[in-house]
């Protein structure tokens, strides 16, 4: 919902967008919230031309026309690289994407999408299984290509104030403050992601599922996972020297889900000005 309206949130995206075309990306390598598989497995996407599951609230005509760019060589080099580390890994040629992941890329890259390798969850929701996905893949980002992780600051549907939603197709309206348990995840997660770099990053972010108020916050995992795939992308120890996080928007809607985007890295240049290793971006959409 909240991707599909203007908010601060999307407008970063739009600029987070500009940036990376103007740091000539190689390509993103996406991992969202909504694609998991069963038993030890995980799989990346490979239909050239994927068509888009429905959006909730969302007019058709703001995704439909959006034709996504698969990066069908660098999902086989991702394969033959997650395979390498012991992953039981397959290419899926049928997979239509979900809203997590196309969304995000038509508020990043308006008028074209870039190259883009989306990677599944794995439905046991093991964040050192996701942390290691982002570690075998993060040689890429210094062939300039951009991590993005889709996914949920605060994401509780049980606990989400639907009524203005109903009535008004109001998803911003806020009746009533946030809960005092998602303010303090919230904080919580800010301080994990922003405070800490290279492995401490990593341990600060898998210790979040066990924070007290982390069910009340997620009552599932899939959108946390996201993190995970993020911090083992840019929490190596060589990381320790890079930009860490840094909060640059956030959207609270339906009362208590908070949509906070963080940025880690940044667009380094060598002697010929041009990019050397790519940023990585983590978002609760």
């Amino acid at each position: 919902m909240m991707l599909g309206e203007e908010s601060e949130s999307a407008d970063y995206w739009k600029k987070c967008g500009d940036e990376a075309l103007a740091n000539n990306i190689k390509g993103v390598i996406f991992m969202g919230a909504h694609w998991d598989c069963l038993g030890n497995k995980i799989q990346v996407a490979t239909k050239p031309s994927p068509g888009k599951q429905p959006v909730a609230y969302v007019n058709p005509e703001k995704y439909l026309n959006y034709p996504i760019n698969v990066d069908v060589a660098t999902a086989h080099r991702a394969i033959d690289m997650l395979a390498a580390e012991g992953f039981e890994v397959s290419a899926n040629p049928e997979w239509d994407w979900i809203h997590d992941a196309f969304l995000i890329l038509i508020r990043m890259f308006p008028e074209k999408c870039p190259p883009t390798t989306l990677v599944s969850l794995n439905a046991r929701y093991d964040p050192h299984f996701h942390m290691k996905i982002g570690s075998t893949l993060r040689p890429l980002r210094l062939e300039n290509y951009l991590f993005v992780g889709s996914g949920g600051g605060v994401h509780n549907l049980y606990r989400n104030i639907w009524k203005p939603m109903y009535l008004y197709r109001d998803n911003f309206a806020m009746p009533t403050p946030p809960g005092e348990w998602a303010l303090e995840f919230r904080q919580s997660l800010e301080d994990a992601l922003t405070k800490n770099k290279g492995p401490a990053l990593r341990r600060a972010v898998t210790r979040l599922m066990k924070h007290p108020r982390y069910r009340e916050a997620h009552a599932t995992d899939d959108h946390f996972m996201s993190a995970m795939f993020v911090a083992g992308a840019c929490g190596d120890v060589e990381d320790e020297a890079e930009e860490g996080g840094k909060l640059t928007a956030e959207t609270w809607e339906l009362t208590n889900m908070c949509n906070a985007q963080f940025t880690f890295g940044s667009w380094s240049k060598n002697k010929a000005g041009m990019a050397r290793g790519g940023k990585t971006v983590s978002a609760a959409a």
